[in-house]
C-alpha cells in the first residue's frame, strides 16, 4: 500500500483543554479510512490536521506529513464552502483557468470531475446557483473542486448527515469511484452503515485519543447502541390546535422566477404533540418548517398558533411570537457568532425573548446545557472550540432558553453519537410529556421518528403523500420517504 498522507502523535490543546491526544493515523492510496467516535472525540480535529488547519488559539505538537499532492476537504456542510453569488460552472472553471488549456478543453475536465463525483447531469448543474442544488448535489461539487485542484487524498466529514437512503447510496457510490482512481478517502463519520459499506480500515477515537485500530471487517460489531424500542404512551384525545397551515404554497426564487416548492400543505400541531415530516433530500420539509417559523416568507396561505395567524416574516413577529416558535437548524456551527462563548449566546436567548435577568438566564442555561451533556466549562468557549454534536445540543438548549411553545427541529439527530442521540431524544420526550412542548421534528432519521412523534406526515415533491398517526405509518412510511431504499453496495468496496 502507497503511504499518501500520515499523522505522528498529534497532540492539539485550546485553552488548556486537550481535544487531541498522542493520535496516530495513515491515508493510503486507493483505500479508504474511517475515523469513528462519539461526538466531541476529536474526528474532526484530526481530519482537518491533514489540511494543517486548527482551532483558533490552538497548541499544536506532533507532524503531518503529505507526500502527493493536495489534501481536499468536503465539509459536514458543503454550502458553506461554495460562494452563493457564483453559478457552479464558474466556480469550477476558475480552477481550471489557471491549468492552462482552450475553452473546450477546460469544460471537458470540469465535466469529468463532476462524473467522477457522480453528479448525473454535469451540463445541468454547470447553469446553477449553489443554493438551487440539494445538499448532496452540493457535496458533488465541493469534491469536483478538489479533484480538479489535483487532489490525492478527500477528507469527508460527516458525508451522510442529513441524507436520505437515497442519497446515501449516491454519497457511497462516489466515495468509492474516488478511492477507484488510486485517491486516499478519509471519511469521518457516526453512520455505521455506510462506515461498513466503505471502509477498509476503522479507527476508533474517544476522548481525543486513538483506543482501537482495525480492519473494518472486525472492528465495528457492538459499536452502535440500539436505538430503544418506542414506549407505548396512553392514547389521548388531541387538545385544540396549537400550530396549523392552511393551503400553505411556498416557492423559491429563481433565475428563471419563483419555482414552488410547497403545495396547498395542511397541518396542524396540538400541545405536547410531535409531528415528524420525513421525506426524500428536496421533498420540501425544511422549507416548511422555515415557513412555520417566520425564516420563509414567499408563500400563499396561512400559519396559524393559537387560531390567531402569523406575520410571514420573522421581522413582523412580536417578541412573544418569536418565543413562542423556535427553530434548532441542522448546521449549528452557522447559527452561533464565533466570536462569543456559547453560554452567553445560550443565557441571551432567555433575557432577549423573555425578559429575564441576567443572572437568572445564565443559571438557567448552565442547568438547561448541563442536561445535554455540556459542563460549564465546555459552554464557555467559543463555538469554533466545540464539536458539532456538541454545538447541536448548545443550539438546542439555546431555543428551549426562549420558553416555546412550538420547537421546530430539523436534522437535529444527524450529527450525533448514537448515545448521545437517545439521550437528546429521551429529552425531547420528557419536554414534550411533562412541559406540553409541541415539536416539528425534521428528520432522515425513521427510527428516531418511530421513538419520538404522535404523527408523522410524508411529504415528496412539495406535497404531503402520507399524514396520520406514527404507529400506523410506521411499517409503510419507509417507502414513501426513500428510506427503504438503503441497500448494502458490497461490490463497491470488497
Amino acid at each position: 500500500m502507497t503511504l499518501v498522507a500520515h499523522v505522528r502523535d498529534l497532540r492539539v490543546e485550546i485553552g488548556g483543554r486537550t481535544i487531541v491526544d498522542g493520535v496516530n493515523l495513515a491515508a493510503h492510496a486507493g483505500k479508504v479510512t474511517a475515523v469513528i467516535g462519539p461526538s466531541g472525540s476529536g474526528k474532526t480535529t484530526t481530519g482537518l490536521a491533514l489540511l494543517g488547519e486548527y482551532p483558533a488559539g490552538a497548541v499544536v505538537d506532533g507532524a503531518v506529513h503529505t507526500s502527493a499532492g493536495p489534501v481536499g476537504y468536503v465539509p459536514q456542510h458543503p454550502a458553506s464552502v461554495l460562494n452563493p453569488a457564483r453559478r457552479v460552472g464558474a466556480l469550477l472553471t476558475d480552477i481550471t483557468a489557471r491549468q492552462g488549456g482552450d475553452r473546450r478543453e477546460r469544460r471537458n475536465r470540469v465535466e469529468q470531475a463532476l462524473r467522477l463525483a457522480q453528479m448525473p447531469d454535469p451540463e445541468a448543474v454547470l447553469r446553477r446557483f449553489p443554493h438551487q442544488l440539494s445538499g448532496g448535489q452540493q457535496q458533488r461539487v465541493v469534491l469536483a473542486q478538489a479533484l480538479l485542484l489535483g487532489a490525492r487524498v478527500i477528507v469527508a466529514d460527516e458525508p451522510t448527515t442529513g441524507q436520505d437512503a437515497l442519497t446515501k447510496q449516491g454519497i457511497v457510490a462516489e466515495l468509492a469511484a474516488v478511492a477507484a482512481q488510486g485517491i486516499a478517502v478519509v471519511l469521518l463519520s457516526h453512520d455505521l452503515d455506510v462506515v461498513r459499506e466503505l471502509a477498509d480500515e476503522v479507527v476508533v477515537m474517544r476522548d481525543g485519543k486513538v483506543v482501537d485500530r482495525r480492519p473494518a471487517s472486525s472492528v465495528l460489531e457492538g459499536l452502535a447502541p440500539e436505538m430503544p424500542p418506542r414506549v407505548a404512551r396512553t392514547p389521548r384525545p388531541r387538545g385544540p390546535k396549537r400550530l396549523e397551515t392552511r393551503h400553505l404554497t411556498a416557492r423559491h426564487r429563481t433565475t428563471q422566477g419563483a419555482a414552488e416548492v410547497l403545495s396547498d400543505i395542511e397541518v396542524s400541531l396540538a400541545a405536547g404533540e410531535c409531528l415528524a415530516l420525513v421525506g426524500r433530500s428536496g421533498s420540501g420539509k425544511t422549507t416548511l418548517g422555515r415557513c412555520l417559523a417566520g425564516l420563509h416568507r414567499a408563500y400563499q396561505g396561512t400559519v396559524l398558533l393559537d387560531g390567531t395567524p402569523l406575520p410571514r416574516s420573522l421581522r413582523s413577529r412580536t417578541r412573544a411570537e418569536l418565543a413562542a416558535v423556535q427553530y434548532v437548524f441542522q448546521d449549528a456551527k452557522a447559527a452561533f457568532d464565533e466570536h462569543r462563548p456559547v453560554l452567553d449566546q445560550v443565557a441571551r436567548s432567555a433575557v432577549r425573548l423573555r425578559g429575564a435577568a441576567p443572572r437568572d438566564a445564565r443559571r438557567t442555561a448552565l442547568e438547561t446545557l448541563g442536561e445535554f451533556g455540556l459542563t460549564e466549562s465546555l459552554a464557555g468557549r467559543r463555538p469554533g472550540e466545540l464539536s458539532g454534536g456538541e454545538l447541536q445540543r448548545a443550539a438546542l438548549a439555546r431555543a428551549l432558553l426562549a420558553g416555546p411553545q412550538v420547537l421546530i427541529c430539523d436534522e437535529i439527530t444527524s450529527g450525533l453519537d448514537a448515545a448521545t442521540r437517545t439521550t437528546t431524544l429521551d429529552s425531547l420526550a420528557r419536554l414534550r410529556d411533562s412541559d406540553g412542548l409541541s415539536l416539528v421534528f425534521i428528520t432522515h432519521d425513521l427510527a428516531a421518528a418511530g421513538v419520538l412523534a404522535d404523527r408523522i406526515a410524508v411529504l415528496d415533491s412539495g406535497r404531503i403523500v402520507e399524514a396520520g398517526p406514527a404507529d400506523h405509518l410506521n411499517a409503510a412510511v419507509g417507502v414513501a420517504a426513500g428510506e427503504a431504499q438503503w441497500v448494502p453496495y458490497p461490490h463497491l468496496r470488497r
